[in-house]
């Protein structure tokens, strides 16, 4: 039975975009531990080629969605930016974590504001967004100057709690399936060919800046020519795909991937039997997107594990991940 532990791991490290280097780290060090040679990009993402000469580079995200600070109010509670789009009605009450330029770690909540529905008769109606919700920090803050004297600044990193929890029935639900359970994909295409001591033409990238728009833009190695990347398939209305198989995106906002490759990940997962549906995602984009306005020469295509919720309390299932580590597998097999 395969073990999840590496993708508990991996959830329990903040890693928002712009506030990733401990889960760089955390990878760079379990691909080494596997016995292959992880390297840095200068953006600090993590690539590691499986052999020599890669031509198939296979990505995933690990930065997250997360929030910064904005601004200290007078009442000493804290405004927010967001980092990606965190979907506010879901987030609010979620505990989180503010991380100082001076490495002091505080807890709080987010809230609405005047958060009370004894005084707020408003507060059920009351739109979520940045403007109209805060951090409440754990300290005794009564004003401004309160919050200042703690060290927390304007530009400090916040973290929002996961609640990981893997079912008896299948299903891991927790914050931030997307992306880390496309992380847990290469994790796997890595140990598997360690233990059986294989090689191919591959590159694994493990990207930071993705919920931005930018973390697939570069760092390849000069020989790739396909990238297949691994990030979440969306499961909703109107689209096939569910938490137990692997999707197959044909088109997303950013245009259609690649018909070729992709018509080749069918074909090999109708001979394999992998569960994949293919779906078109109306309101998405991927380092795949980056990697082409950047003006990568790549046949790109795009796969994951179906997950629920996006961008709020995510669900994804063990046979969604399994058949995507399968589908790269067979890929891999055929090159």
């Amino acid at each position: 039975m395969l073990s999840y532990q590496t993708l508990q791991e991996l959830v329990a490290i903040d890693s928002p975009t712009g506030y990733t280097k401990k889960a760089a780290q955390y990878i760079h060090h379990l691909l080494g531990s596997y016995g292959w040679q992880p390297q840095y990009t200068n953006k600090q993402a993590v690539t590691c080629s499986l052999g020599s000469q890669p031509k198939l580079a296979i990505a995933a995200h690990t930065d997250t969605l997360g929030a910064i600070v904005s601004r200290i109010n007078p009442d000493g509670t804290l405004g927010i930016s967001l980092l990606g789009g965190p979907l506010l009605n879901s987030f609010e009450g979620e505990y989180c974590r503010i991380y100082t330029l001076a490495d002091k770690v505080y807890t709080g909540t987010l809230l609405l504001n005047n958060p009370s529905t004894h005084v707020n008769a408003e507060a059920a109606a009351t739109k979520r967004d940045i403007g109209s919700m805060h951090i409440r920090i754990d300290e005794p803050v009564q004003n401004k100057a309160d919050t200042e004297q703690l060290g927390i600044k304007v530009g400090d990193i916040i973290c929002f709690d996961t609640r990981y929890q893997e079912l008896p029935s299948g299903y891991i639900k927790s914050r931030f399936m997307d992306n880390k359970a496309g992380c847990f994909v290469l994790f796997e295409i890595a140990r598997r060919m360690a233990a059986h001591k294989q090689q191919a033409p591959v590159q694994l990238f493990f990207s930071n800046y993705e919920e931005v728009g930018h973390g697939g833009s570069g760092g390849y190695a000069a020989t790739i020519e396909e990238l297949l990347v691994i990030d979440m398939g969306v499961v909703g209305a109107g689209c096939e795909g569910t938490e137990q198989h692997c999707s197959i995106c044909a088109k997303d906002s950013s245009g259609p991937y690649d018909y070729h490759f992709r018509k080749k990940l069918t074909q090999l997962a109708e001979k394999h039997q992998i569960p994949c549906k293919t779906d078109i995602y109306p309101y998405y984009g991927s380092d795949g997107s980056a990697a082409l306005r950047a003006g990568h020469d790549f046949r790109v295509a795009l796969i994951g594990p179906g997950v629920a919720a996006s961008h709020g309390m995510e669900r994804t299932h063990k046979k969604g991940i399994e058949a995507t580590i399968d589908l790269c597998m067979a890929y891999i097999n055929q090159l």
